[in-house]
């Protein structure tokens, strides 16, 4: 290590006060609903038809169409590939990810009110989880950068921090995750003259191979319970109040590597971890209206899902081998930090959802939902700090979202085939990023007299650009931020088994 510096009372929140960045925000705001086979199958099209375990986190008015009890767990396994393109060079690499799952599980109690007649038919409450959203990806980015290195950003925030009266001894404490490794393990440096000390990086700006991979794990499950009814078999009700519970893990190992014979430079590292935990509520609401036998018509508002308690536990590595100017000699050297701990707030956006279903007879169905979400409006807030800055940018950089999902089904006999399809518009502003994602769906089912098994095939896709980090040409003011496009192909198969209680 460079120098011993003994940190004493360190504000563990640093990371979490200033890196707490917009895309965490739109990441636990954004629902990609995973449901029963029979719900995904058809693209999530289901709040205006009802009678399924998972449109009681869409529409709970779909609670108030059972007239069983019944019980349900569905079961997962995805396949995600990353296929990342880096700008500069053209450079490719891909990287998969298995993740095994459990979609829902719960349980459903239909009571009938009275024998025949008019008026309120049944009752229903329930019991149980839906997964909201999954975390699991694994990507893998490699490419050649000729202008600069993510050394570069350190020395800027370093400058700045110096020019308003820090000390080369106060870096490790300005930051003790990024800037301040780098300071320990001869990333930063000084050399003097007479007159002045500078700070310099054996570090050259380009001529580098990049590298990054970055795995992620975890998923937002909503627990929670609901109640609905059914009024003379035209009008379904329901509400839902939901428990939603965030957990994410990220592990991210950046480098870079000489390619160019450097004279002061090998190799250096940065490996940071981040768990994020949390848990929420909400409430919903939904009704369904069957105004002739063949159509039904449904509408669900969505509260803003208020986290009391996120709390991110963090640390970082950093690895060098390079030429030490101070010390006019070669060093490996590394330098772990300290684990940080912040806990803090999070507002996601409310949801309109409104749905159209137009029944075939007993042969089967067609359905579509419409839903609406504005991103931008998703806010952090702490006991000890504003997050004014990362507000803006959330609604700088998001906009409204108009999230569209169609399906089919067509029942012979005891079987069910089944089609669907998904649009989810980019939540990004002015093009900012693609982002937008499509699902194609099929799948079939079998229903017994006390049981029911149902099987889904979905087939997603998407692109993301992401920014290994933020960078200007110093002199031009021109972007040269290393910027990889990533495309996402999701392969997930579902299958539910439920048991009716007749």
């Amino acid at each position: 290590m460079k120098r011993s510096i003994i940190i004493i009372g360190l504000l563990l929140g640093t990371y979490g006060l200033f890196a707490q960045y917009a895309e965490d925000a739109l990441r636990y705001s954004l629902q990609y609903y995973q449901g029963s086979a029979r719900f995904m199958a058809v693209g999530g099209a289901f709040g205006g038809l009802g009678g399924d375990f998972s449109v009681l986190s869409t529409n709970p008015g779909g609670i108030g169409v059972f007239r069983n009890s019944e019980t349900i767990l569905t079961p997962s396994v995805t396949n995600r590939k990353v296929t990342s393109i880096y700008d500069f060079d053209g450079t490719l690499r891909d990287d998969n990810s298995v993740v095994f799952a459990l979609n829902n599980f719960g349980y459903v109690n239909a009571k009938r009110l009275g024998r025949g007649g008019k008026g309120w038919k049944y009752f229903q409450y329930a019991i149980g989880m839906n997964r909201l959203a999954n975390y699991n990806t694994s990507i893998y980015m490699q490419g050649e950068n000729q202008s600069s290195s993510r050394i570069d950003t350190y020395i800027d925030d370093a400058v700045d921090f110096l020019n308003d009266g820090g000390t080369y001894d106060e870096l490790l404490y300005h930051d003790p995750f990024y800037v301040g490794p780098a300071w320990e393990t001869y990333l930063l440096d000084t050399v003097s003259d007479e007159n002045f000390t500078y700070l310099i990086s054996p570090v050259p700006a380009g001529g580098l191979m990049q590298t990054q991979r970055i795995e992620t794990r975890g998923s937002n499950n909503e627990w929670f319970g609901s109640v609905g009814a059914n009024f003379n078999d035209i009008l379904y009700v329901g509400a839902t109040l939901g428990f939603p519970y965030i957990r994410y893990y990220r592990d991210s190992y950046y480098a870079e590597t000489d390619v160019e014979n450097s004279e002061t430079f090998d190799n250096w590292s940065v490996s940071e971890s981040l768990v994020t935990k949390g848990m929420g509520i909400n409430f919903k609401i939904g009704a369904i209206v069957r105004p002739i036998d063949w159509i039904r018509i449904g509408a669900a508002f969505h509260t803003p899902s208020y986290y009391w308690s996120l709390t991110d536990s963090w640390y970082t590595y950093t690895t060098s081998d390079v030429y030490a100017y101070s010390l006019d000699e070669w060093v490996v050297s590394d330098y772990k930090s300290v684990i940080g701990e912040y806990n803090y707030k999070l507002t996601t956006p409310m949801r309109f959802i409104g749905d159209l279903a137009f029944i075939i007879k007993k042969f089967g169905f067609l359905s579509a939902e419409y839903e609406y979400v504005n991103y931008s409006n998703a806010k952090f807030k702490a006991n000890d700090y504003s997050f004014a800055t990362e507000n803006e940018n959330i609604k700088s950089y998001y906009t409204s979202a108009h999230n569209l999902r169609a399906g089919a089904e067509w029942r012979v006999s005891s079987l069910s085939l089944r089609a669907g399809y998904a649009l989810y518009s980019s939540p990004y502003k002015n093009n900012l990023n693609d982002g937008a994602r499509q699902s194609y769906s099929g799948g079939l089912g079998y229903r017994g007299k006390s049981f029911a098994i149902d099987f889904a095939y979905v087939y997603s896709k998407m692109n993301e650009d992401y920014y290994m980090y933020i960078y200007s040409d110093p002199n031009t003011g021109d972007d040269i931020s290393p910027k990889v496009t990533n495309e996402l192909a999701e392969s997930s198969f579902i299958l539910s088994f439920k048991y009716y209680f007749n």
